[in-house]
């Protein structure tokens, strides 16, 4: 019986019980008060349940609350909403937007997405802004890898085999100064345009 019960305790330490502060009532209470961050986590709710409670609109509608009040992640996770037209109009302008804001944000996910976009501009021959799109996709996977995310190495060493040095050296010192910013307006600053 000793035994026994010093596993479960062992159990317990390793494996404690999730405790929510009275149920969803209070996160509800405090995104309903304007909380970003509960905000965010009703988002999260409705769009990771399961069955009848998963609900992607009024996910969707949660993130946008907390995104715009600058969370970062909520920006990016209304971003792949919109961009995947879950819960939402599909609606690709208004995604490229939102990654924007959250990869300035400092959002590591929003900062790779944002380098692969670059990054595939950048192989296109047409585009007069090939190099600018470079050094850009180089800026975002390496903001992404500081921050260990996933695949944002590799790929920045891929972006690197086409650029010269002055290339790099631009993009070493956007790296440097980047500075986490909080952005309103809907604008697309990172993305260069096509021109032909």
């Amino acid at each position: 019986m000793l035994a026994s019960m010093s596993i479960i305790s062992w159990w317990r330490h390793l494996f404690p019980p999730v405790v929510r502060p009275d149920g969803q009532k209070d996160i509800e209470s405090a995104a309903d008060q304007g909380n970003a961050e509960a905000q965010f986590a009703m988002g999260l709710s409705f769009c990771t349940a399961t069955g009848i409670s998963r609900d992607f609109a009024q996910g969707a509608d949660w993130y946008r609350k907390a995104a715009e009040q600058d969370h970062a992640v909520a920006q990016f996770q209304l971003a792949t909403m919109l961009a995947n037209g879950q819960g939402v109009v599909r609606d690709d302008q208004m995604a490229l937007i939102w990654t924007c804001r959250a990869a300035e944000g400092g959002d590591a996910g929003a900062q790779f997405d944002l380098g692969s976009r670059c990054h595939r501009a950048s192989l296109d021959r047409n585009r007069v802004d090939a190099m600018e799109s470079r050094t850009e996709a180089y800026k975002w996977f390496q903001l992404a890898a500081a921050q260990g995310y996933t695949g944002s190495v590799a790929a920045c060493e891929r972006v690197n085999l086409s650029m010269n040095r002055e290339e790099v050296a631009d993009g070493n010192q956007r790296v440097a100064s980047f500075i986490v910013k909080k952005v309103s307006s809907h604008r697309l600053p990172l993305l260069p345009t096509t021109r032909e």
